[in-house]
């Protein structure tokens, strides 16, 4: 007996002809007539009407077909749970995907909140460019992505099977560095005779997509002058710490360079990006802890983990 027997059987009750259900089965139509008569011969009658055309399942046929397709099913959910129980929770690596920026500050920071609030689990992160993190994530690499909304630009679409849940918030915000007088060296409010230098993401940055809308919006273009990009928001915050421009960066990133005095943010609330930090995961990748952790996650999203601890 071979299983492979009935879902031949049931690629034939569903087109009628032999030769395109051998073409659903990926094998040639010698083969697929054999198997068809080898579980005939299994169960001893004819299980197919070959005087119709369509051909169709008579009524041994059909009921061979459930009761097949009952066992597989239960096959199937059977291997799940064992895999699972073999796998969880004691030894499985929960693979988290980030933006580099968020992996920097925020993602230590959110992991020890939930694992405080949930429970330890074994882990460990991948920071990447978003488009690798959602790559891993459809490959079944990572499990988890985490990555920036904000209400100019989505981190990911509506993208069929692919879940999303808010477990933090940030802000993108305008910062340089403070002069020796303690002002910024740069500021949108003073009348200057040349453009200020601007610290710009790389094109291909998805977290730059965030921040052009509001440079459109606000005729800023006009003020800055493009003197450096770079796709990292750490290599930004270095050249932004050394005087060369201005640049937006996640608030939770350049929190210390702040309270230390290396840089100051410049200009009003209106220059400043909410961002919220959104989990995306894909649902048919999911296991039995990640969907713990997701529906744990999904009933605390109105109060994220990092808002509670603010």
């Amino acid at each position: 007996m071979d299983f492979a027997w009935f879902r031949d059987l049931g690629n034939l009750a569903q087109t009628g002809n032999f030769s395109q259900a051998a073409e659903l089965g990926n094998i040639s139509q010698p083969a697929f007539s054999r198997r068809i008569k080898a579980i005939e011969a299994w169960v001893g009658v004819t299980l197919v009407d070959r005087s119709k055309h369509p051909v169709a399942l008579n009524s041994a046929g059909a009921q061979m077909l459930e009761a097949g397709q009952q066992a597989l099913a239960r096959l199937e959910t059977e291997r799940t749970q064992i895999r699972e129980a073999h796998s969880l929770p004691d030894n499985y690596m929960v693979t988290f995907g980030a933006q580099h920026s968020i992996g920097w500050r925020f993602y230590p920071a959110w992991l020890q909140a939930f694992e405080d609030a949930y429970g330890p689990i074994i882990s460990r992160l991948r920071a990447d460019d978003l488009p690798n993190c959602l790559e891993d994530l459809r490959n079944g690499e990572v499990d988890f992505v985490i990555a920036y909304d904000s209400d100019y630009a989505q981190s990911i679409g509506d993208e069929t099977g692919i879940d999303s849940v808010r477990i933090g918030d940030d802000a993108l915000i305008p910062v340089c560095k403070r002069g020796a007088d303690g002002a910024p060296l740069f500021d949108f409010g003073r009348k200057l005779s040349v453009e200020i230098p601007y610290l710009r993401f790389g094109a291909n940055a998805p977290i730059g997509r965030h921040i052009e809308p509001l440079l459109r919006r606000g005729d800023l273009y006009g003020k800055l002058r493009v003197v450096y990009e770079n796709s990292m928001a750490g290599a930004l915050r270095i050249r932004a710490r050394e005087g060369a421009g201005v640049a937006w960066l996640p608030r939770s990133l350049v929190g210390p360079d702040l309270e230390a005095g290396l840089m100051v943010q410049i200009g009003d609330g209106s220059m400043e990006i909410g961002l919220q930090i959104r989990l995306h995961r894909l649902r048919r990748n999911a296991n039995q802890l990640t969907r713990q952790i997701w529906a744990f996650l999904s009933s605390r999203e109105t109060v994220p983990l990092m808002a509670r601890m603010s």
